[in-house]
């Protein structure tokens, strides 16, 4: 009997911009070789912002891919660029669960999956796979990734009361609900004291060997040329804000500690151009800071090859988040300035894998001093990159051999509680 999971996930190709991506897109991948055929429940392409066909050629074969109605109520349904607030609850792409269900129905009639897997950040997902295993009578893996709430996020009370029932229908309703840092997983045991502990796994993001190895060779570093510091992926201004960091090259700048030509800070594919363009306007850091658009994902690999250091940014309130793309630089041997709490998880990631280049974010006094001793040392060649046991560990393909048996156990789990004929109840 072949077993199938139907996967739920907002973030699949054209869609471009998102490190997200490469985790369905991976797992769909892997998965048939470890005995599960993915049915992958994605977006139309309308829906996406940004699209790009590079990774197109990466869905396997083997993946049957629905692409549901689905409109971005910002572009789609605001009149004068306006909206009712409402309208894009939980998200701008509540509008992906009308056309989702139904073709989530058609699928499982279709191919009798034995699992549902639905993906965050995009909440609707969640929505999607809740109904979906009601409706169906299957079990359902909620992917939380990182916390869904906190405190203060979302920022918007009702936005946030919203996703706090989704979350909280995740948490009591799904088998199992899947977090990728240790410390999401502590976060949900300690909110969730009544629901059996053993429900939140860990399984962390990770990079994937084979875009390395077919990533263009990078150009070999030209004598005299500038210092050059990658950050590759969307910078959220709420979460990486990069105001202490460039009031830090501002003040080496003006002090005469960094010129001109010494130092190029290359902010690759950030998704909010308008907003950064200003502060480093406003910092005058222009001879230091440039803004570069996306590029097809092996090539943003090979610029992460050949970059003299690549950087992390993440703020306090992420502590117990870790950004994707922190494990392609892993992998690509670099070395890596981390402005992000100490105390938090990203930290404790890099210094498990080696790396203690790191300062907070948020002070920018000892992002200046962290800087020109993190140049130094790469130059000197003393600089730490992650050592090879931390990037063996980190593969995507061990990710999905991961989850593959985390489905076994699920589906064997369900076939071992008799449950009605799902074609009759559907």
């Amino acid at each position: 009997m072949v077993k199938r999971v139907l996967m739920i996930a907002f973030h699949f190709p054209p869609l471009h911009g998102s490190s997200g991506i490469q985790r369905t897109l991976k797992f769909s991948q892997y998965l048939p070789a470890l005995g599960w055929q993915p049915l992958v429940l994605t977006a139309h392409p309308r829906a996406y912002e940004r699209q790009g066909t590079d990774q197109l050629k990466e869905i396997p074969p083997e993946a049957i891919v629905h692409r549901a109605f689905a409109l971005d109520t910002s572009r789609h349904l605001a009149l004068g660029g306006r909206y009712a607030h409402w309208m894009a609850l939980p998200d701008r792409w509540v509008s992906w669960v009308a056309g989702a269900v139904p073709a989530g129905l058609n699928l499982v009639r279709r191919h009798r999956p034995q699992v549902i897997w639905s993906t965050y950040p995009i909440a609707s997902a969640h929505l999607i796979g809740m109904m979906l295993a009601k409706l169906a009578r299957l079990p359902w893996i909620a992917d939380m990734r990182d916390p869904m709430t906190d405190v203060d996020y979302p920022t918007n009370p009702l936005t946030r009361k919203v996703y706090r029932w989704i979350e909280d229908r995740a948490v009591r309703h799904s088998c199992a609900v899947v977090c990728t840092t240790a410390g999401a997983v502590r976060n949900y045991q300690q909110r969730y004291p009544d629901v059996p502990p053993e429900r939140f796994l860990l399984m962390e993001n990770g990079y994937d060997e084979e875009n390395f190895v077919g990533a263009p060779t990078p150009p070999p570093r030209q004598p005299g040329a500038p210092f050059t510091l990658v950050h590759s992926g969307i910078i959220y201004p709420s979460e990486r804000d990069p105001v202490e960091l460039f009031a830090a090259l501002a003040g080496l700048q003006a002090g005469g500690q960094l010129r001109p030509g010494e130092l190029r800070v290359v902010l690759r594919a950030t998704a909010h151009d308008e907003y950064l363009a200003g502060l480093i306007a406003d910092h005058g850091i222009g001879a230091l800071v440039t803004l570069a658009p996306h590029i097809p994902y092996r090539e943003a690999l090979a610029e992460m090859l050949g970059a003299d250091g690549l950087l992390v940014l993440q703020a306090a309130n992420c502590n117990h988040q870790i950004p994707a793309k922190l494990y392609e630089y892993l992998r690509a041997g670099r070395p890596v300035l981390a402005l992000t709490d100490p105390a938090g998880d990203t930290a404790g990631a890099l210094l498990q894998a080696g790396i203690d280049t790191i300062a907070p974010l948020d002070r920018r006094d000892l992002i200046a001093a962290a800087l020109l001793r993190f140049i130094a040392q790469a130059r000197a060649g003393t600089a730490p990159v992650a050592t090879p046991a931390a990037v063996a560990g980190a593969s995507r393909r061990a990710r999905a051999a991961q989850l593959a048996r985390l489905l076994d156990q699920v589906a064997d789990a369900r076939a071992a509680v008799p449950v009605p004929n799902q074609a009759e109840e559907i």
